[in-house]
C-alpha cells in the first residue's frame, strides 16, 4: 500500500500557526486578481477529457522539472498520449522532493479528489482512473471548480484586441457564480520592436473603428477599447518588461519613432524605451481615471533556449530570471504619474527577489490618497511562489512596509488545478506569523492577529480592487 502524504499540518510548525490557519485562513474565499486561465473553459462548461488535460498540459513548472530528468519532450509537449503523460509525471513526481511541485502535487490530488496517497509509479495507474471517473461531475468544470474553492472573483489575461465574448456569455449565465473580468493587458502596443508590430496595431486599429496614423489615432484606440474593457467588468491592468524603461522624451520624438514603426523601420532600443516611457504614463493617466489598479511584472528573461523555441515556439518554458537595474526607472514611472496626481493604484512583482527590499522603499515614497496600500509590493512571483520565496517577499513587505495591508496571493497560472496555491500561500503566512507569536515578537492574541490573517488572504483584496462592487 502507497503511503498517505500528510496535508493536514503541512508547513505549520507550531501551535499557534495551525490555530491560525484552521480558525481563522481556512475558510476564507479567493479572490485570484492574476490569472493566466482560459475563460472558454468556463464560458462552455466543457469537460475536461483527462486528468493530463487538467492538470498537465500548459504547467511550465512540470514541464521544467520533467526536463531536469531527462525525460523526452514528446512525453512533456509532444505527441505520447495523454495517459503515457501523466504515466511519466507519476513516475518522477517523487524526485519533487523539495521542490513546491512535490507539495503542489499531493496538495492537488487531495483537495481535487481525496487522493491522500503519495503519487508514485506503483500507484499512478489506480489514480489515473480514480481521478478521470470523476471529471465529468459538474464539480469539475472550470465554474464547478471556482465554486469548490470558494473563488469569488478571478481576473483573466487579455489582449486588448479581444472581443471578450467568453466574458460576455459568463455575466449572463446565472449558473456561475464567480465573477470572471477580465484584465488589460496592452504588451503588444507597447512591444515597438516586435516584427508584427504594425500589423498589430493595424488590428488594433479595425477593432476600435480608428485609423491608426500617429499618436492621436493610438490613443483613441486605446481609449476605445479600455472603455470597453471597463463596460465589461476589467478594474485591472497587467505590464510585463524585463527591465522597466524610463527615458523621458518630448512628444515629437514619439511621434517620430511610431511613424517609423509603422512603416515598417528599425527601432533602436533606445528609441523603443522612450516610445514605452511616454505610452506607459499614457496608459496609467487613464488607469487612475478609471479607479483600476496597474500591475507591473518585472524581470523575466524569455525564451533563452534557441533550439526548443525554434520546435516548441515561445513561452514554452524556457525562461529565467533577469539581473537588471530598477530604483531609477522605477522611482521614475511612479513620480511622473503622481506629479499630477495621476498615478493609480499600483502593484509592483519583481522576479528578481533581491529588489523586494527596493520596491518596499520605493512604492513607501507614493502611497496616501485615501487608498489603504495603495502600492503593493507584489506576491511572490513564478519561480518565487514557494516557501522560501514567500517568506523573504512577506518579512521585506512586513520590515519596511505594512504586512496588514497586503492584497496577498494569487495563483499566476493556466491551471484549474492550482487553486490549492492560496491554501499553500496561507499556510505559509499562518507559520511566519505563528513563529513571531511563538517568539514573542507579537502577542499571543488570536483575535486581533487571526482578523489581520483574514485581512491578507481575502478581505484586502475585495476592497482594493473593487471587483464585486
Amino acid at each position: 500500500m502507497t503511503a498517505v502524504f500528510p496535508t493536514e499540518q503541512l508547513l505549520l510548525t507550531s501551535k499557534s500557526a495551525r490555530r491560525l490557519y484552521h480558525d481563522y485562513a481556512a475558510e476564507m474565499p479567493i479572490l485570484d486578481y492574476h490569472s493566466h486561465l482560459d475563460q472558454r473553459r468556463i464560458a462552455s462548461g466543457q469537460p475536461f477529457r483527462n486528468l493530463t488535460e487538467l492538470w498537465l498540459n500548459g504547467d511550465h513548472y512540470k514541464w521544467r522539472a520533467l526536463r531536469w530528468l531527462g525525460v523526452d519532450e514528446r512525453f512533456i509537449t509532444g505527441d505520447a498520449s495523454d495517459k503515457d503523460k501523466f504515466l511519466v509525471w507519476a513516475k518522477a513526481a517523487p524526485a519533487m522532493a523539495g521542490n513546491p511541485l512535490y507539495h503542489w502535487t499531493h496538495l492537488e490530488l487531495s483537495r481535487y479528489f481525496g487522493i491522500e496517497e503519495r503519487l508514485t509509479e506503483d500507484n499512478a495507474e489506480a489514480v489515473w482512473n480514480r481521478a478521470n471517473e470523476r471529471l465529468s461531475e459538474p464539480a469539475f468544470t472550470g465554474a464547478g471548480i471556482l465554486d469548490r474553492f470558494k473563488v469569488r472573483a478571478v481576473c483573466t489575461t487579455d489582449d486588448p484586441i479581444d472581443s471578450l465574448a467568453d466574458h460576455a456569455a459568463i455575466r449572463d449565465n446565472p449558473a456561475i457564480r464567480a465573477k470572471v473580468a477580465p484584465t488589460f493587458r496592452p504588451d503588444r502596443i507597447l512591444d515597438i520592436r516586435r516584427p508584427d508590430f504594425p500589423a498589430y496595431i493595424a488590428e488594433l486599429g479595425k477593432t476600435s473603428n480608428t485609423a491608426i496614423e500617429g499618436l492621436p489615432g493610438l490613443l483613441a484606440a486605446i481609449d476605445s477599447r479600455i472603455a470597453f474593457f471597463h463596460e465589461s467588468g476589467c478594474r485591472l491592468s497587467d505590464h510585463g518588461f524585463g527591465e522597466l524603461p524610463y527615458a523621458p522624451a518630448p512628444e515629437s520624438g514619439i511621434a517620430r519613432i511610431l511613424k517609423d514603426a509603422l512603416g515598417g523601420r528599425a527601432v533602436s532600443e533606445a528609441d523603443a524605451a522612450a516610445y514605452q516611457t511616454w505610452l506607459l504614463l499614457r496608459l496609467g493617466e487613464r488607469y487612475h481615471a478609471k479607479g483600476w489598479t496597474m500591475q507591473l511584472h518585472i524581470g523575466a528573461i524569455r525564451n533563452n533556449n534557441d533550439r526548443m523555441s525554434a520546435l516548441l515556439g515561445k513561452d514554452s518554458g524556457y525562461d529565467s530570471i533577469l539581473d537588471y537595474s530598477l530604483a531609477r526607472s522605477l522611482n521614475g514611472v511612479l513620480n511622473a504619474l503622481d506629479r499630477e496626481d495621476r498615478l493609480p493604484k499600483t502593484i509592483v512583482y519583481s522576479l528578481y527577489p533581491y529588489h523586494h527590499e527596493l520596491i518596499a522603499t520605493t512604492i513607501g515614497n507614493f502611497q496616501g490618497g485615501g487608498v489603504r496600500g495603495k502600492l503593493q509590493l507584489g506576491s511572490a512571483w513564478w519561480f518565487h511562489d514557494q516557501k522560501e520565496g514567500m517568506i523573504q517577499q512577506l518579512k521585506a513587505l512586513s520590515s519596511i512596509g505594512l504586512i496588514s495591508a497586503f492584497v496577498g496571493m494569487l495563483t499566476d497560472s493556466r491551471s484549474f488545478m492550482s487553486f490549492p496555491r492560496h491554501e499553500y500561500f496561507r499556510r505559509v503566512l499562518c507559520g511566519l506569523f505563528g513563529t513571531w507569536m511563538e517568539e514573542g515578537e507579537l502577542p499571543m492574541d488570536y483575535d486581533y492577529i487571526g482578523e489581520m490573517i483574514r485581512d491578507i488572504c481575502y478581505r484586502n483584496a475585495e476592497g482594493y480592487f473593487g471587483l464585486l462592487e
